[in-house]
Parts: structure tokens; sequence; C-alpha cells
């Protein structure tokens, strides 16, 4: 149910609209802000912001005008879910002008240019980076690029592992015998409570950060607790109290 604002105008709606064959869903909320404001997520969804005084009629007007943007937008993001991570300029909104030569990446939530962030953390050569990106990257094959990702993925949810795993251990009074960040498709985590190993799956870092501390924080409580009890799921709400939330964002979210 939509929440009130003082003298009754509704703070919150939902109102949708379509492109094509896609149904475009969008949470309205009332803030103050003197223009209107969207923004399509990376896990899909899309969220606008209006002015206090601004009808759901002209947010609604503005939705449909910016349905074909959106349905592009989302069409990027499904993209990354194909190809872990990366966004194709195919795919790439129409309006963004240097789309149409550089693919982007999503890293922990955010999209990005792919060239230019992996030169960043030292996975291209200098000569890929600055003004000529554009061009020298053009000769890199989607296979080499994908495999270039994948390191950067592991690279970057071994370096985060530590910060978020070593404040719950401390919490939670157990610790993992050995970390290990891999590749997975079916799980985006598992334990070994018997020998404390715990393994993380690396296409976590296109997500937002979140989503790891609770991947991280759902292995850890597995060596508190080794099955999915009613056990299990107490303390994981009480170390992790938005699991169930940031659980189903992975449900969406790219894989």
């Amino acid at each position: 149910m939509p929440s009130s604002a003082p003298g009754n105008a509704v703070r919150t709606a939902v109102i949708t609209t379509t492109s094509g064959d896609r149904s475009i869903q969008a949470t309205v909320t009332r803030k103050h802000v003197k223009n209107l404001n969207l923004r399509v997520h990376a896990d899909g969804t899309v969220t606008m912001s209006i002015p206090m005084r601004t009808s759901i009629a002209r947010a609604q007007d503005f939705l449909d005008r910016k349905a074909p943007w959106i349905a592009q937008r989302l069409e990027c993001i499904e993209a990354a879910r194909n190809s872990r991570g990366i966004i194709h300029p195919a795919a790439a909104p129409a309006d963004s002008a240097d789309a149409v030569t550089k693919p982007r990446l999503l890293l922990w939530g955010e999209e990005v240019d792919a060239y230019s962030t992996l030169q960043k953390h030292g996975l291209l050569p200098e000569v890929f980076g600055g003004a000529d990106s554009n061009a020298a990257g053009a000769g890199i094959d989607t296979a080499r690029l994908q495999r270039l990702v994948d390191v950067l993925y592991k690279q970057e949810v071994a370096r985060a592992i530590p910060q978020i795993a070593q404040p719950l251990e401390s919490a939670m009074g157990v610790a993992a015998s050995r970390w290990q960040v891999r590749s997975m498709k079916t799980r985006w985590g598992s334990c070994t409570p018997k020998t404390a190993a715990i393994r993380i799956n690396s296409q976590l870092a296109a997500y937002p950060i979140d989503c790891l501390n609770f991947v991280v924080a759902h292995e850890l409580v597995h060596l508190m607790e080794p099955s999915h009890n009613a056990r299990f799921h107490m303390l994981l709400d009480v170390y992790c109290p938005r699991n169930r939330e940031l659980a189903a964002q992975l449900k969406h979210a790219p894989a």
C-alpha cells in the first residue's frame, strides 16, 4: 500500500508503461526535489523521484515518454546477465555517445566503461587507456574481454572479502579456515562446515557490495549451524538483517 505524506498527498505509488511488448513498472516517490528524476537500477528495477506537488498524471506522462529509453537500459542490463557482466555496444542506450564503440561492465552494481576500468586495475596495457581507448579497444574480441572481466571480478571479490568477513567472524565467534573465489554457475557461495572452508562466487562483483556481504554472512552462519533450519535463519537475521531482500535481489541481478 502507498504511504501517505502530510496533507493526504500520496508519497509513493507504482505506475506502469509499455515499450513495444515490454511492460515497465516504476516506483514513484515524492521528494523535496525540483525536477523529475528517473533511474534504471542494475537489478532491473525502475524508480522515479518527483517534486512534492507534482501529480501522478504528470509522472505517468514523463514515464510514457521515457519508455523507449528505459527499455534500452533494461536490454542493456539483460545483456550483462547473459555475458557475465559485459554490456555490449549493441545493447547500450541510444542516447549514449560513447556506447557505440565502448563496451561497459557492471562492477559493484554500477555500470562503468570496460576498457578504462580494466586498465585502471592493471588488466590492460596503458595503450588502452586515455583518449585512444576506443580505437585500441576495438582490437579486443569478446572472448578476451570476458576473460579479463572474469579476472577483474575474482580480484575484486578477493580484495573485498577480508573487509567484510573479519568483523562478521569477530561478532559470530567463528572463522573460515580458507576463502576461495570461484566462478560458479549454480551457487553464490558454499561452505564445508567440517573443514570451515568457504567458497564465494566471483560474479558477485557485478552486484552491489551488500550482496557479497549477505553471501559471506550466509556461509559463515553455516559454521554455527550447518543446515538451513529455523536456527540458521534466526542467526542470519541477526548478522544480516536484510538477508531476504538481498536474496531476492540476487534472483534478478546479473547471473
